[in-house]
């Protein structure tokens, strides 16, 4: 069984015990995430297809902890003037365990 889930702006597709690195959630280390926003679930009776949300689907996950992803370089220049900018960004991101997969 698995499912497509939105968390921030951004759909995942989940298994049971896979980890999954999201955008930053406020929850400290070992506590337990409610993902709601179920997009679809496939099983074995078959997929299911919510609109724009699967009623009564939803996904349990436990915060294992934060990290930083690796940096963006944003480099911009003008040709043939001494123009430069370099500036670097490090994204906050939270790594899940998904822990089960509940439906009605």
């Amino acid at each position: 069984m698995y499912a497509v889930v939105q968390a921030g702006s951004k759909q995942y597709r989940v298994e049971e015990k896979q980890t999954l690195e999201v955008e930053r959630i406020e929850t400290p280390a070992g506590e337990t995430v409610v993902l709601d926003k179920v997009l679809m679930l496939q099983g074995d009776d078959g997929a299911r297809i919510g609109t724009p949300y699967v009623d009564g689907a939803r996904v349990l996950c436990r915060v294992v902890g934060e990290f930083k992803a690796r940096k963006v370089v944003a480099f911009r220049y003008k040709a043939k003037e001494n123009i430069r900018k370099k500036r670097g960004h490090r994204q906050r991101l939270t790594r899940l365990m998904v822990e089960k997969i509940e439906t009605e």
